[in-house]
């Protein structure tokens, strides 16, 4: 499990900031070091700077005569009154933001502890630090939303409340396609509700405040402030596994988020929730190559209409009931020209769509005709250039509609309707070897 983790944006893609092996999070970045280096180098510089005047300065003795002389110097008794509407936004919703610590248990037994039978001693815990927002409260529960990369693959989960109190949380549900998930806690402590927003309603250029634990509850309830960079920003994502979920349209700010304020409210200037942080763009290329850019300032939150569109059906369901074609694919752009035009047998025209490779038993695919080889270029009306943009096309719809695919067959375009019988889960989603538009 990545530790205080944003995903991050690299080429096009959105992926887990840092790699690492499913689930696992790396360790939390000693920041407090970072810190004393910078406060070094400043006292450093200071007096580096301040012997080099000394040297080349003579000072004459001058004498301190007046008020000065007998110390005088007072605090005003008078009062400012700095708050703003950002204050006072914040004090609608700080105590309904909360840190969201996961704990996931991995087995390190040495030969020792093999030797003598003793698994249990070989058992260390990773933790994982996010936010969250505390978005409902009925009778003895609340219900939380926060990312589903936070709390991924925990065996325990635990959230602190901005009054420094922390109880252990459930999940009740989540998906990793929208990256949300609910937790619910004990009511007793809960002071203060978030309400949300309606997303459609935010302008670009209107203020934005981002709340949460950046590095984890060390900096608990954190306040930021930017702006409405844009509305509706589509942007490619994975699954914590690294396969494509498709596309998603988000918020994008230049409110302050960083790792660790996963899962917190971005909120106007009402105080009203308006979408969840989620991910961040932090650079425009690998670090191993030239072209690598580093981005400041480029963070998305997941829009609050569709934030309580999820979280309702999680309540409900536990899960996200999505349909599935029940075939295995691969992008047409991983088969070379000459293959696409021997094997496949696809005209010049056709420069995109998705490859089956295998079709699943009493699939919708199968009951639809479908066969390997087949090359899917449209779903549901809607163009496929690759896995993503199937999946989008994909889960646009629900269990039982039925729509329209094309596809190309030994040269020829068809079309067939299609049936969404089969729900999607880890055993018969639509799978890939590789992702794409």
């Amino acid at each position: 499990m990545d530790n205080n983790e944003e995903k991050e944006v690299i080429s096009g893609e959105v992926i887990d900031e840092g790699s690492s092996p499913k689930n696992q999070r790396p360790k939390q970045p000693k920041i407090g070091k970072l810190f004393l280096i910078a406060l070094v180098g400043g006292l450093l510089g200071g007096g580096i700077a301040f012997g080099g005047y000394a040297a080349y300065q003579n000072y004459e003795s001058t004498t301190v005569t007046g008020e000065n002389e007998k110390g005088t110097a007072k605090i005003s008794n008078i009062k400012v009154n700095v708050s703003t509407q950002s204050t006072t936004a914040f004090n609608k919703i700080k105590n309904a933001v909360v840190s969201v610590e996961a704990y996931s248990k991995s087995s390190s037994s040495s030969s020792l502890d093999d030797l003598f039978g003793d698994s249990s001693s070989g058992e260390t815990t990773s933790e994982s630090e996010g936010s969250g927002v505390i978005y409902k409260k009925t009778g003895d529960t609340a219900f939380i939303v926060t990312n589903n990369h936070v709390i991924s693959g925990a065996d325990k989960v635990k959230v602190l409340l901005n009054s420094g109190k922390k109880l252990s949380a459930t999940v009740v549900g989540h998906d990793s396609v929208t990256d949300l998930a609910v937790l619910k806690i004990n009511a007793a402590d809960v002071t203060q509700v978030a309400t949300f927003g309606n997303s459609n309603n935010i302008s670009v250029g209107q203020t934005a405040l981002a709340i949460g634990s950046p590095l984890g509850s060390t900096y608990a309830t954190t306040l930021t402030q930017g702006i409405i960079s844009a509305k509706k920003r589509t942007i490619e994502t994975t699954d914590s596994d690294g396969v494509s979920t498709g596309q998603t349209t988000v918020i994008q700010t230049d409110a302050a988020i960083n790792p660790g304020n996963s899962g917190g409210p971005l909120v106007n200037l009402d105080g009203q929730v308006v979408g969840i942080n989620s991910m961040k763009l932090t650079s425009t290329g690998t670090s191993s190559t030239s072209s690598s850019t580093s981005v400041e300032g480029m963070g998305f939150a997941i829009p609050s209409n569709e934030v309580v569109k999820i979280i309702n059906l999680l309540v409900k369901d536990g899960k996200i009931k999505r349909p599935a074609l029940g075939i295995s694919l691969i992008n047409l752009s991983y088969v070379s020209t000459s293959e696409q035009k021997s094997a496949l047998k696809l005209p010049s025209s056709v420069t995109s769509g998705v490859v089956v490779i295998k079709v699943s038993k009493n699939s919708p695919a199968k009951a639809a005709g479908l066969q390997k080889y087949d090359v899917i270029t449209s779903l549901g009306g809607k163009k496929v250039k690759g896995l993503s943009s199937l999946r989008t096309a994909l889960y646009s719809h629900k269990l039982g509609d039925t729509v329209q695919i094309q596809y190309y067959r030994d040269g020829t375009l068809k079309t067939a309707n299609l049936k969404l019988t089969l729900e999607a889960n880890d055993s018969n989603t639509t799978t890939a070897s590789n992702s794409g538009n």
